[in-house]
């Protein structure tokens, strides 16, 4: 069992920076691979950002390649997403989750978090 916690949320204007972060409990979080997704209101949740257990492979939804950045520090149980350029339309409830196995994949996430909010304003 692995429980996540999220933080780093807030509200930014349009072209700012917030870094997310994810703690996670248990031992063996070094062999879960990691992911971020989002759900804005009225729609469905998305996949956004994907890191292998290693860190060494990730993975990104289009919208968001060359603004964010997904890492993840194995000594410290924790993932990150950092968002630069941050647009209006990247407004959600962010979620961390994790998945039993070693690729950064954009499904198949076993564990999640309860979610931060983000919101940018224009």
């Amino acid at each position: 069992q692995v429980q996540l916690v999220e933080s780093g949320g807030g509200l930014v204007q349009a072209g700012g920076s917030l870094r997310l972060s994810c703690t996670a409990s248990g031992r063996a979080f070094g062999s879960y691979a990691m992911g971020w997704f989002r759900q804005a209101e009225g729609k469905d949740r998305e996949f956004v950002a994907a890191v292998s257990w290693g860190g060494g492979r990730t993975a990104y939804l289009d919208s968001v390649k060359g603004r964010f950045t997904i890492s993840r520090d194995n000594t410290k149980n924790t993932a990150f997403l950092q968002m630069n350029s941050l647009k209006p339309e990247d407004t959600a409830v962010y979620y961390c989750a994790a998945r039993r196995g070693t690729e950064a994949r954009r499904d198949g996430y076993d564990y999640w978090g309860q979610g931060t909010q983000v919101t940018v304003s224009s």
